[in-house]
């Protein structure tokens, strides 16, 4: 593949929440063709536009490319896959269309082994992989708080960051996000894990609480450390070495989210799939794997199974 990617792309966002809109209107914003597949709520965002609340600013993207289907798109230099890795089985139907010859297809999605499913479809050599560490929610279609911005961590599947990954981080950097292109992507998702893992779960599984509620629980806070570790543990085993004071820092930018709602907590109370398998099943298996005991993780991991398979059931009854 070529390394030359165009100063202003044409892009395609698969998956208009909360991260889809963000990143997309930002990348609109500074000049990026950007088009949108948008499953739910189109004729909203084609009426009213996106609009991105943030503590510091406001951003509103009036005229929105909203496309029902990727065939509608067409080739783009980038396409940028913001769905929950629970719909990846859509893949080999919309990526297709939007691919040429030097296409790149980044991913957002949360855990462990969600770049292959990418790969399967449009082959490993045009696939990165991002891990955003950011705090917003949709408010409603193309509508977005953003309680903290953060920053993205970007790197290529299977291969050090090479030319193009940078030009990547160059382009969000332009669009006002901060954004490394790092050596080892693996590694990466082991680290969003260390905070995916606690604070996702242990919303859902201790009740359906915020994260201001997780931290000022004495026992919960301990229990979020102590899975923290185990994650820790397990990635040292792969040869990722996550250093404590990483640890701390999930907690000081927890402390500033406020009373904030993890992604998987929002699924959860609204009846929607949650990346049950690539958040806590994987992490466990593999640890398993290299005889890592995760005795946490994984009570954590057949605890929500057990309240995703007890709704299925409240569902069917009513």
């Amino acid at each position: 593949m070529s390394t030359l990617f165009p100063e202003k792309p044409r892009v395609a966002i698969i998956g208009s929440g909360a991260l889809g809109c963000y990143y997309g209107a930002r990348l609109a914003k500074s000049g990026c063709d950007v088009h949108f597949l948008v499953r739910s709520g189109r004729a909203a965002i084609t009426a009213r536009g996106i609009r991105i609340k943030t503590p510091t600013e406001r951003i509103q993207i009036k005229k929105v490319h909203a496309y029902a289907t990727t065939a509608e798109i067409g080739p783009v230099d980038l396409v940028i896959v913001a769905l929950k890795a629970t719909a990846n089985d859509m893949l080999a139907k919309l990526l297709p269309p939007l691919m040429g010859e030097n296409t790149l297809v980044l991913t957002l999605q949360n855990g462990l082994g969600v770049e292959e499913p990418v790969a399967e479809v449009v082959g490993a050599e045009h696939v990165l992989g991002a891990i955003c560490f950011i705090g917003c929610m949709r408010r409603g279609p193309g509508v977005v708080d953003c309680s903290f911005p953060g920053l993205i961590m970007i790197g290529e599947f299977g291969r050090p960051a090479g030319a193009r990954t940078r030009q990547v981080a160059r382009l969000f950097e332009k669009a006002g996000v901060k954004c490394d292109a790092q050596e080892n992507l693996e590694e990466l998702r082991w680290k969003k894990l260390v905070w995916n893992v606690p604070f996702n779960g242990l919303a859902i599984a201790a009740g359906g609480i915020t994260t201001d509620i997780l931290i000022a629980d004495e026992g919960l806070r301990a229990l979020a450390r102590r899975l923290m570790e185990e994650v820790v543990e397990a990635a040292a085993k792969f040869g990722h070495a996550i250093p404590r004071a990483f640890l701390d820092q999930q907690f000081e930018r927890t402390v500033k989210l406020g009373k904030y709602s993890p992604s998987s907590l929002i699924d959860f109370r609204e009846g929607r799939s949650i990346e049950l398998e690539e958040i806590w099943g994987e992490p466990v298996r593999r640890a398993k794997s290299v005889g890592v005991p995760v005795p946490r993780l994984e009570m954590l991991y057949w605890l929500i199974k057990r309240l995703l398979a007890a709704r299925k059931i409240a569902v069917k009854r009513r």
